[in-house]
């Protein structure tokens, strides 16, 4: 079940999502001091291209720059990919079909919000990060 909503995810909405990704992690790198945020735009660009059978853990071994760079990121990008995360939720959720899918927006709030010091792992191992 989970190959069958990862395929139909990729082809509705996780291409053109993991795309955008990829391109803000590009341009994060482009500029020398972003590259943290852009390898966590990556990170996230592989779990919107499959987030179906995967989870997001906190790490605890994460250290003060982690926080820092939160800040950082929830001040210029995180509350915005939020938003946009739980406005296309809400509004997928609307059909029984989109229910699903929706989910999965909602599953992406956290790691778009506060991506540094978080690892994306298989749902049958949440807890191999820790």
């Amino acid at each position: 079940m989970k190959f069958i909503l990862n395929v139909l995810w990729l082809v509705l909405s996780g291409l053109w999502l993991a795309l955008g990704y990829v391109l803000a992690g590009v341009i994060c790198c482009i500029l020398i001091i972003t590259i943290p945020f852009g390898i966590a735009s990556f990170r996230i660009a592989g779990y919107a291209l499959w987030p179906f059978g995967r989870t997001t853990v906190v790490r605890h071994d994460a250290g003060v720059g982690s926080a820092i760079g939160n800040v950082v990121w929830i001040i210029f990008a995180g509350w915005w990919l939020a938003l946009g995360h739980i406005i296309t939720g809400l509004a997928l959720c609307v059909t029984i079909i989109g229910i699903p899918f929706g989910i999965a927006n909602f599953k992406m709030i956290p790691v778009s919000l506060v991506p540094l010091g978080r690892d994306i792992v298989p749902t049958d191992e949440p807890f191999a990060a820790r």
